[in-house]
């Protein structure tokens, strides 16, 4: 009789035979594709030991989605060498939503490549081939991968770090021990093998028909110019067929949501190559938009007890050192710019000057919170591989604001951001939302990255989770996503169609106000530093504008909107009674615009269907000579004979009350 051990699965103890694997607890379960044991993830093949905590893993969880898709790289990459028997593999990762795969090929893959790929993909998973994970010393993997350059030069790169040399390369070496996956064919053959760390499913029948391959782009290994450009092939899966089609339909809706494709539409932005990557120009109609957004915020500011000031774009370099900012983020920063032997720097954030503008008087306690804030233009070094619409630009645009602040004043400054900021996204219709804490990391080579004393970052990332918690709101951890001076807060909202985007954050600083020299003077007459918190409402006034394009679709709400109003005579001869009724409306402050194209009206409607506009107003002779004027809405609903006053009256309310429809 073999011996027994005793494991807690669930909460409950149990006694099983030595030997017994994760997989023989739930193997009446496909939908456990691998187990937590003892806080870790493992393979079901993975043989338990006495005391054991086990927990099952759903293939419909994040953990379990991430392991199915790395599962779905390794077919791919299996897929690319028998079909291209010269690729050589670089790095496959699981990331949101699906998987990639990097390798060195001889030419681009093509669109028929990929159909070609996924066919042979289906091939392998159908096989049922199985996943066997298998311990190598360095020196045996070495040998078995002599073939494959790019795993050579991941072996050097293992352990904990390794996702800093190289992207994705911690599925690979990220622990101290290496390891292979070798795939198993139903005699138990290997027909296929690749470094990993793992864990995996248990058989490519459980990836099943959820998966696809979605593009190809080039890519260059670990992420560095300098190196070779290989090809990278994306994919996505998904526990079944149906989620699959349920992302695909999202995908779809995302691409007509799409803002570079609705600002060259509507005509509100553009992208110049000649003015470079990255650096987007808004056209009348755009500035329109953005203009309404900086009025907004201005005034939310000034009610909010801030005082605006402006700085320059640029500095010398000297001020970045003082801060921090280049010897801690000096690759987001532009190059330097010489003058006469004197080094400058474009701005990449606007505090540092502000911390001048503090430090310019003698500060008093009854002062404080003192607060500043500008629409400061900052310039980032964002590669270009990275940049994506007004989402991801080199230009950023922030309602960048500044409170100078007493230790004791921190927390209940940080519920009037807070307060700010849910305020601003509810008023431009964004109301889905949670909050991520982000800390230092608190091990590794990532710690030197951050300045402070341990101390100073527990205090600071007190204050904030205790008025993060206090908001009622979901709070996620961010480890290691904290800048390098102090902790922070980030509104993580969901547009329309479920996606997340980061907008605000509340950032609390303990570092440059020391840096700068900061005091004030407090009751009993001795000189105290101030906290600093960071707050951007809008984050970026670009990004903001692009997710919001995105979630309206292009149809922004009465107040947003660059055309209120769109007037459309049913003839010529209405033209001069359209005009009048849209001098009243331009008195009331709206912004409309009149059709009077030499369009036959039934083309006119079309047009203005298409525009996006909320009010389509149309008159023809019985408007005119009741004086009146149809209304034509966006969801194509009309209302007929509404006399002008009331046209006008109800247009206004809409704009002014930050109607959404």
């Amino acid at each position: 009789m073999p011996s027994q051990i005793t494991v807690s699965v669930a909460g409950s103890e149990r006694a099983v035979d030595q030997g017994t694997t994760a997989g023989d607890l739930f193997d009446d379960d496909r939908q456990v594709v691998v187990a937590r044991v003892g806080g870790e993830l493992r393979d079901l093949a993975h043989e338990l030991q006495d005391g054991d905590v086990v927990e099952p893993v759903l293939v419909t969880e994040d953990e379990g989605l991430a392991v199915l898709r790395h599962s779905c790289a390794h077919v791919l990459a299996q897929a690319v060498q028998q079909t291209f028997p010269e690729a050589r593999l670089g790095i496959g990762p699981p990331i949101r939503d699906g998987f990639y795969y990097d390798f060195d090929v001889a030419e681009p893959f093509t669109p028929d490549d990929l159909k070609a790929l996924e066919r042979s993909m289906q091939k392998i998973v159908n096989s049922g081939q199985t996943f066997a994970r298998r311990e190598v010393s360095d020196d045996e993997a070495r040998r078995e991968l002599a073939g494959e350059p790019y795993k050579l030069e991941l072996i050097g790169l293992k352990g904990g770090s390794a996702d800093e040399a190289a992207e994705g390369a911690a599925v690979e070496v990220g622990g101290a021990q290496l390891t292979i996956y070798d795939n198993l064919d139903r005699t138990g053959q290997v027909v296929w093998g690749d470094l990993c760390r793992g864990p995996h499913v248990p058989t490519t029948k459980l990836i099943a028909n959820g998966f696809k391959l979605m593009r190809s782009a080039a890519a260059y290994w670990r992420g560095s110019e300098k190196n070779p450009q290989l090809q990278r092939i994306y994919g996505t899966a998904w526990a079944s067929k149906d989620d699959l089609k349920a992302y695909l339909e999202r995908l779809a809706e995302a691409e007509r949501r799409d803002h570079r494709r609705l600002g060259a539409e509507m005509d509100l932005f553009s992208f110049p190559e000649e003015v470079g990557p990255g650096l987007p120009v808004f056209h009348p109609k755009g500035a329109i938009l953005r203009r309404t957004m900086e009025d907004y915020v201005w005034q939310r500011h000034v009610d909010a007890g801030f005082s605006y000031v402006t700085t320059p774009h640029l500095s010398k370099e000297g001020l970045f050192h003082t801060s921090g900012h280049l010897p801690y983020y000096a690759d987001g920063m532009m190059p330097e710019l010489d003058d006469d032997g004197q080094a400058y720097r474009i701005k990449a954030m606007n505090c540092p000057m502000h911390n001048l503008i503090y430090r310019s008087q003698q500060r008093s306690y009854r002062e404080l919170p003192l607060r500043y804030f500008e629409f400061g233009t900052v310039y980032r070094n964002e590669k270009s591989g990275v940049l994506q619409g007004l989402t991801r630009v080199r230009m950023i645009t922030q309602d960048d604001s500044h409170s100078y602040v007493t230790k004791e004043q921190a927390p209940g400054e940080i519920r009037h951001l807070l307060d700010f900021v849910l305020g601003l996204l509810r008023d431009f219709g964004l109301d889905d939302y949670y909050l991520e804490l982000s800390t230092r990391d608190e091990s590794g080579e990532k710690k030197d990255k951050f300045i402070g004393s341990d101390e100073q970052w527990a205090e600071a990332t007190a204050v904030l989770e205790e008025v993060a918690r206090e908001s009622g709101l979901e709070l996620v951890a961010d480890p290691g996503g904290a800048a390098y001076y102090g902790p922070k807060i980030s509104v993580q909202a969901r547009d329309a169609i479920g996606r997340t985007w980061q907008m605000s954050t509340i950032q609390y600083d303990f570092n440059q106000p020391e840096r700068f020299g900061l005091e004030y003077s407090a009751a009993d007459g001795s000189r105290q530093q101030p906290v600093m918190i960071h707050s951007a409402k809008f984050g970026s006034i670009e990004r903001f504008i692009g997710v919001l394009t995105e979630h309206y679709a292009g149809m922004f709400p009465p107040w947003l909107a660059p055309v209120q109003v769109l007037g459309v005579p049913v003839a010529e001869d209405f033209d001069d009674y359209l005009r009048d009724v849209a001098g009243r409306l331009l008195e009331a402050g709206v912004r409309v615009e009149l059709d009077l194209s030499d369009d036959r009206f039934p083309k006119k409607i079309r047009n203005a269907s298409k525009s996006k506009v909320p009010f389509i107003l149309i008159a023809g002779g019985e408007d005119r000579d009741a004086g009146a004027v149809s209304f034509r809405y966006r969801d194509g609903s009309q209302k007929n004979g509404v006399p002008v006053a009331d046209a006008v009256a109800e247009i206004v309310a809409a704009v002014r009350g930050r109607i959404q429809v």
